[in-house]
């Protein structure tokens, strides 16, 4: 293992007896011993299956993990569909159009359902499924806190609020972080290298190539090289929907370049160069020049911050539910699988 189990329970054990919004319940990464050992390689094995033909879903599936839980907490609140009683946070801004990889999560859900029946949480296979991309991708590996449970409802209101859009100043990013108890200087850092793979759409950074702030000019932090490339790629007026490499030198692969990148004024998304860019930032700067010489310290703290994020607001014990649709609440689910319902 990347980190030893000992050092990772340790820090389990520092979050859990702090108290806060981060120890709102406790979780523990033998939930599953006894119910359903095989939880993470059947979710792995799905993760694998799909990247052979998406190169794009490791990072998806994180992202799907983010934004669950900057919308109150980690309850696979994200996944729900439309209903008479709920408007899917999956159509508010941040969202729609953008987050993908739902059909992979019901795939993984499927079969835990016919290997462990009403036993394992969405929003628990969210958090397995983003450690399990990172991992695939080269990344770090840690033991996941287990133990969540699906929320009942879900905001699109709150996820119009909290989820951080791609045009923040880094004071407005550093008030995102905080409005969900998380660091506003390591956690956002550490976090936003996840951008280190995936790719985004021309919509979510052309308005830096040729009108940056209203003032009819570029991003004066762009590299002239990477800008004339960008323009390219995304012609004014263009199609929005074209994606780039949020991480132009590796990819696909779970690494610091992304902060290598930053250096060179190469950030993709304006929230990406803030974390450089920004005058009189000298604390946010020299973790990302930290990050960027030491790929170990990068891990390390994205693994602390990872493990913060996923204890951010659990359902626990008897709280909320185990959906057997990670898309529908239990109670408007019709057909074999609502015979379970009353006794989950």
């Amino acid at each position: 293992m990347y980190l030893s189990k000992g050092i990772v329970a340790a820090f389990f054990f520092v979050v859990f007896l702090r108290g806060g919004p981060l120890a709102h319940g406790q979780l523990t990464p033998t939930f599953y011993d006894q119910t359903c050992p095989n939880v993470s390689s059947i979710i792995r094995n799905v993760i694998a299956t799909e990247l052979a033909s998406d190169a794009r879903i490791g990072a998806s599936l994180i992202r799907l993990h983010f934004h669950d839980c900057f919308v109150n907490g980690c309850d696979a609140s994200l996944l729900l569909d439309n209903s008479d009683t709920i408007a899917s946070e999956k159509d508010a801004r941040g969202n729609i159009n953008s987050a993908r990889g739902f059909e992979v999560v019901d795939r993984m859900k499927a079969l835990l359902e016919s290997a462990c029946p009403a036993t394992v949480s969405c929003a628990d296979i969210l958090a397995i499924a983003a450690e399990e991309s990172v991992v695939l991708a080269g990344g770090p590996n840690w033991t996941v806190p287990l133990g969540r449970r699906d929320s009942t409802t879900a905001s699109q209101d709150a996820a119009n609020s909290f989820l951080p859009a791609p045009f923040l100043t880094l004071a407005q990013l550093r008030e995102s972080f905080t409005n969900v108890s998380l660091n506003n200087n390591s956690d956002l850092v550490a976090l936003s290298g996840a951008h280190t793979f995936g790719r985004a759409k021309c919509s979510t950074f052309d308005f830096r190539l040729y009108n940056f702030n209203g003032s009819g000019a570029p991003d004066p932090s762009l590299d002239p090289n990477f800008l004339a490339a960008l323009q390219q790629l995304c012609p004014q007026g263009g199609d929005g929907n074209v994606t780039t490499n949020l991480d132009l030198t590796t990819p696909d692969v779970f690494d610091s370049s992304y902060y290598s990148n930053l250096q060179a004024n190469r950030g993709l998304l304006q929230t990406d160069q803030e974390l450089f860019s920004t005058v009189g930032a000298d604390d946010i700067i020299t973790l990302v020049n930290t990050f960027s010489a030491n790929q170990t310290a990068f891990f390390e703290s994205f693994v602390e911050s990872m493990i913060r994020m996923g204890n951010l607001s659990p359902l626990t014990g008897t709280e909320g539910e185990i959906r057997l649709n990670c898309s529908v609440v239990n109670a408007n689910l019709a057909g074999p699988d609502s015979s379970l319902v009353s006794s989950i």
